[in-house]
């Protein structure tokens, strides 16, 4: 294409070299080294996350950012150091000893010049625990009779290796002398030592000061046990515990699901029963209600007291219904005993005042047996009092219709059967008058 331009031009065209087979075959070999040591991006790498690792000339990314490429300045190459004209501090190569050893060691360390103290800087660290100390009269009085299997030699062997390693019992049980004192076990080296400790304070009135430890060594056991026998369960029994957590989980769902519905169904019936309650209490439905009423007035009989407390009674009114307690969780029994908070007071009077004159336990043990028929006992008292209101209301109904007829009909009367005559009871009969 460049030619065809130069000879339209008139421009003079440039010597080319003369393609042979030497030079083309040159090109070709340079072409193919070049596409042979091209890096490719493997699959699943993305391309900015490749070209952060790889350039055309295979430089190695660098250890550290650089802002030379981002034309900021000349980069870090240019800035000078800037060094302090202070003088340096002198250091010097001094010996120290250790507070805590007791043999007079001497070590050297670098310290300055200027540093006056002579003192180990981390001496303020040797810090041991205080181990106390107990005579052959204290053994012999409190320490001997205590704890079987333990001799004087034992005890003061556990002493020494407890003021040699910090009460580290685990290197004490290691550090044991077996060959002499017999195999001890850590859980014996804690008991016997917190016990010696206990006595000693003791019987130095030193329990007010400082608080001893008790040690528990058969807890410790069985602690253990346990442990081992966690650690060494197989893959089935692994599987098996957590399929079971797993479905205690979902059956703790289940449940709060359940609740959750319930709740939300308790909370639909009270906002239908509140939007009933504002729909009743609106002026037309007012005013319906007084015409529904006139017109029951005048073609339906007046009903009489009789009837009503009969009614009352027919419904469910009487005796009382105890809640049943199926409710998740614990619940003392004692609670079935609980009255009912829909009871009203007259009721409930009424009911303590027959439980004090038929002398009856108003608290009895709550057991299963004794909840059951002291609830039935309750209810029985309460249904006996609204049956005596009901006669004695039924009674009264006949006299008044006595009286009616007499003065309707005079020189008849009316004779009521002595079977209808309620037993007076100033307890029930008054309670609910």
């Amino acid at each position: 294409m460049s030619a065809d331009v130069r000879d339209i031009l008139d421009i003079e065209r440039a010597n080319t070299p003369e393609i042979t087979r030497d030079s083309f075959l040159a090109t070709k070999k340079r072409n193919f080294e070049r596409t042979k040591h091209a890096s490719r991006r493997p699959e699943g790498m993305h391309r900015e996350v490749f070209a952060l690792l790889y350039t055309d000339k295979k430089d190695a990314p660098p250890l550290l950012p650089t802002d030379t490429a981002l034309g900021i300045g000349a980069g870090y190459k240019q800035n000078k150091a800037r060094l302090g004209m202070k003088k340096v501090r002198k250091w010097e190569w001094a010996p120290f000893s250790n507070p805590a050893r007791n043999d007079g060691a001497v070590f050297h360390h670098w310290k300055r010049t200027t540093d006056d103290s002579t003192d180990y800087p981390f001496a303020k660290f040797n810090k041991q625990l205080e181990i106390p100390n107990y005579t052959m009269s204290e053994y012999n009085a409190h320490l001997r009779n205590n704890i079987q299997n333990w001799s004087k030699v034992q005890t003061d062997h556990l002493f020494d290796l407890a003021r040699r390693y910090d009460l580290r019992f685990i290197v004490m049980a290691d550090r044991w002398n077996r060959e002499q004192h017999g195999k001890k076990t850590v859980e014996e080296l804690k008991e016997r030592y917190y016990d010696v400790i206990a006595l000693l304070a003791k019987a130095k009135n030193q329990t007010n000061e400082k608080k001893t430890y008790a040690y528990d060594a058969e807890h410790e056991r069985r602690r253990k046990e346990q442990l081992e026998k966690l650690f060494k369960r197989t893959t089935q029994q692994v599987e098996e515990e957590q399929m079971l957590i797993n479905e205690m989980k979902k059956i703790e769902a289940r449940k709060k699901e359940r609740e959750r519905k319930t709740q939300d169904l308790q909370k639909l019936i009270s906002q239908a029963d509140q939007q009933n309650e504002q729909s009743a209490n609106t002026p037309s439905t007012r005013k319906y209600e007084k015409k529904l009423h006139k017109k029951k007035v005048h073609h339906t009989p007046r009903p009489s007291k009789v009837d009503s407390v009969v009614n009352a009674i027919e419904i469910g009114s009487s005796g009382i219904k105890f809640a049943d307690l199926r409710g998740s969780g614990v619940s003392l029994r004692s609670q079935k005993m609980k009255l009912p908070a829909n009871i009203g007071q007259r009721k409930v009077k009424a009911l303590e005042q027959a439980i004090q004159e038929f002398k009856v336990d108003p608290a009895p043990p709550p057991t299963e047996d004794i909840c059951t028929a002291f609830n039935e006992l309750r209810s029985d008292m309460v249904l006996l009092c609204e049956l005596r209101t009901a006669l004695s209301t039924c009674v009264y109904e006949m006299e008044s219709l006595k009286h009616q007829y007499e003065a309707a009909c005079p020189g008849k009367t009316l004779n009521i059967p002595p079977s209808l005559v309620p037993i007076k009871s100033e307890t029930l009969d008054t309670s609910l008058a």
